[in-house]
């Protein structure tokens, strides 16, 4: 019969499988690192007292602990606050580094590819160069962001040719004005002390992490991860090459536009907190592709889970490794470039 649902091909069945695996062991090993986090750090907590400690943010639940009022403290604004942003930031940048590479269709797009990095960049330069203070800074760089983005997208809209190359080409030229412009902030700004902490927010860093950062940025990430989440299915279609999916009936310009929207709104909201992480986004979804395959429908959420407990990770080295914190850009950049070096030698790249 026709209406008969076919039976799914024993290559089908085992990859999905295999899939769920994989995606059931990065999370084990996410949830792992969150906890053992928990306790890292030099001032150590011990595992009954932060279990207690976490079972204290449930209503109605008081639990006595043997912690110190500091350790607490240490806790629950430091140490709990600074765990949580590393993972919603690890998950954002691999998701939206996969949605881009699976929508411009090029393996090299990265989260920053139509300037939202360097559009954040140069909103918090202005805001440190003024002496503002850490929300301020945190709200230019994510209305800068957008605001570069918009411009990718109003410019694209006028110019001719290829589309999915013109955004790209418009992406590079207005990260490079922005670039510019940050430049010029660092040309201007007092060296003695503004220079450097424009000079430090670009390298990326957890280490000012707290419970505000996490009101300001939770929603447009979780808005931009459930749409990319939504999405991921269109996003495989988008990868056949417009003409193909047009004749699947799928509006190429529209799905585009959403994705494209949801990737720089988490992109954003990253970078806004955080400042420049590179090199999760591009790496990231790499890896998962060659543990879960490139179908979207899997490699989307396994890019989400393995992100957020990468970047937790190298932050814990971060702050672990010596007396003085290193910026946790520059580890990621240690990391993902040799990798990603692996994988255009030893690999193809899809």
């Amino acid at each position: 019969m026709a209406d008969e649902p076919r039976e799914k091909a024993p290559a089908d069945v085992f990859t999905n499988r295999r899939a769920r695996t994989v995606i059931i062991v990065l999370t084990v090993i996410m949830v792992a690192a969150a906890c053992v986090s928990l306790l890292l750090g030099r001032y150590p907590i011990a595992p009954g007292d932060a279990l207690a400690m976490l079972l204290n943010l449930i209503p109605f639940v008081d639990i006595e602990t043997g912690a110190t009022t500091q350790a607490e403290a240490l806790f629950y604004n430091v140490r709990l606050p600074r765990i949580i942003l590393a993972l919603l930031v690890g998950c954002c940048l691999s998701a939206a580094g996969a949605a881009f590479q699976g929508t411009f269709q090029n393996p090299l797009t990265s989260p920053d590819i139509l300037g939202a990095s360097q559009g954040a960049a140069l909103g918090a330069a202005i805001a440190i160069l003024l002496g503002w203070g850490s929300v301020a800074i945190s709200g230019m760089a994510f209305v800068f962001a957008i605001i570069a983005v918009l411009l990718v997208l109003l410019i694209s809209s006028h110019a001719r040719g290829n589309k999915v190359l013109v955004v790209v080409l418009s992406g590079v030229m207005i990260s490079s004005l922005m670039s510019a412009g940050v430049s010029f902030t660092k040309l201007i700004a007092d060296p003695a002390n503004t220079l450097p902490a424009i000079t430090y927010w670009l390298m990326g860093s957890l280490t000012s992490a707290n419970l505000k950062d996490i009101a300001m940025v939770i929603a447009p990430m979780v808005l931009g991860l459930v749409a990319l989440y939504l999405m991921r299915w269109r996003i495989n279609i988008l990868t056949m090459g417009d003409e193909e999916a047009e004749t699947l009936g799928v509006n190429t310009k529209v799905v585009r536009l959403v994705v494209i929207l949801a990737a720089t709104l988490v992109t954003a909201a990253s970078v806004a907190v955080t400042g420049m992480i590179g090199w999760v986004g591009l790496v990231v979804p790499h890896l998962c592709r060659m543990l879960v395959g490139a179908d979207y429908r899997r490699l989307l959420p396994a890019s989400m889970i393995m992100g957020a407990g990468f970047l937790l990770i190298v932050d814990d080295v971060s702050r672990l490794l010596t007396t003085a914190e290193i910026p946790i850009g520059i580890l990621t950049a240690f990391i993902g470039a040799p990798f990603f070096l692996y994988l255009i030698t030893r690999r193809k790249l899809r």
